[in-house]
C-alpha cells in the first residue's frame, strides 16, 4: 500500500482515473485502494464503482450498484482534486457468450467469456470552470470494445462540456477517434509496461485544441501499463490541469 501511495503522489495529478481497482480483496491487503489514493493525492472528491462483486477468482458475479458499499468488489475509480458537482455511472454492455481469442503463445484460438464493464463521470467545479471527466475500462475483445465505447459517449450526450474521456480502452487511438467521434491526446506506447509497443490507454477530448499537446508515459513500477500524463491548458490561459 506504501508503495502505491507513494507512485499516486508521485503522479501529482488533479484527476486520477483508475481502472482494474481492488476494494476489499485478499490479494491487495483488504484495502480500499480509491481511499488509499485519493490521502496520497488529496482528493476532495472519489468514486469507486465496481464492475464485478465477490472475491476474486472465486465468486465474481457481476455487479449492479446495489451492493452493499464495504463489500468485496472489483472495478474502476474517479478522483480529484476539484470539487465534484454530480456523479454518473454507465453500466456498459457485456458480449452475450463467448467468443474467440487468441493468447499471446497459442496457435489455436479460446472461447472466453468477457467480463462486466463500467463507466464513471463527473462533473468537476475546476478552477476554470465546469467539465466533465470519465474514465472506463473496455473489453479487450476487438469491435466490442468499440460498441462499449458509443455506448459511453452516448450516455455522456448531456453531460457538462467540455469533456475528457481516459482509460484503458484496448483499442488504437485511430479506433478511438473514429468510435467516439473524440480526439486522442497524443502520447507514447503504454502497454506492456517494462516495453510497450502498443498505445491503448488514451485521453480523449471533444475539444480539438486540447489534442494538440502531447502526453507522458511513466512507468510506475505497480502495473502491467504504463501511467499516461496528460496537462490541459486552462480556459482563462492560466497554469494547466494535470
Amino acid at each position: 500500500m506504501a508503495r502505491f501511495a507513494r507512485a499516486v503522489h508521485a503522479l501529482d495529478p488533479d484527476v486520477l482515473a483508475l481502472q482494474e481497482v481492488d476494494r476489499g480483496q485478499e490479494r491487495t491487503q483488504h484495502a480500499d485502494l480509491t481511499a488509499v489514493a485519493a490521502g496520497a493525492m488529496g482528493a476532495v472528491d472519489h468514486r469507486f464503482v465496481a464492475a464485478l462483486t465477490g472475491t476474486a477468482g472465486a465468486t465474481w458475479t457481476a455487479a449492479t450498484g446495489d451492493e452493499h458499499p464495504d463489500s468485496a468488489a472489483y472495478g474502476v475509480a474517479l478522483l480529484s482534486r476539484h470539487p465534484v458537482r454530480s456523479w454518473e455511472v454507465v453500466r456498459l454492455p457485456a458480449m452475450p457468450g463467448r467468443a474467440p481469442w487468441f493468447w499471446p503463445g497459442s496457435r489455436l484460438p479460446r472461447l472466453v467469456r468477457d467480463e462486466p464493464r463500467v463507466a464513471v463521470a463527473a462533473a468537476v467545479e475546476g478552477p476554470a470552470g465546469h467539465l466533465t471527466v470519465a474514465t472506463t475500462h473496455l473489453s479487450f475483445l476487438a469491435g466490442w470494445n468499440v460498441v462499449q465505447l458509443r455506448r459511453a459517449v452516448r450516455a455522456l450526450r448531456a453531460a457538462p462540456r467540455p469533456l475528457v474521456l481516459m482509460g484503458d480502452l484496448n483499442m488504437s487511438a485511430g479506433t478511438a477517434r473514429r468510435a467516439s467521434g473524440l480526439w486522442p491526446v497524443p502520447s507514447g506506447p503504454t502497454f506492456p509496461a517494462h516495453a510497450p509497443t502498443r498505445r491503448i490507454d488514451h485521453v480523449l477530448v471533444d475539444d480539438r485544441r486540447w489534442a494538440g499537446g502531447a502526453g507522458q508515459v511513466v512507468d510506475t513500477g505497480l502495473s502491467d501499463h504504463r501511467a499516461l500524463i496528460v496537462e490541459l491548458p486552462r480556459q482563462d490561459g492560466e497554469a494547466a490541469n494535470r
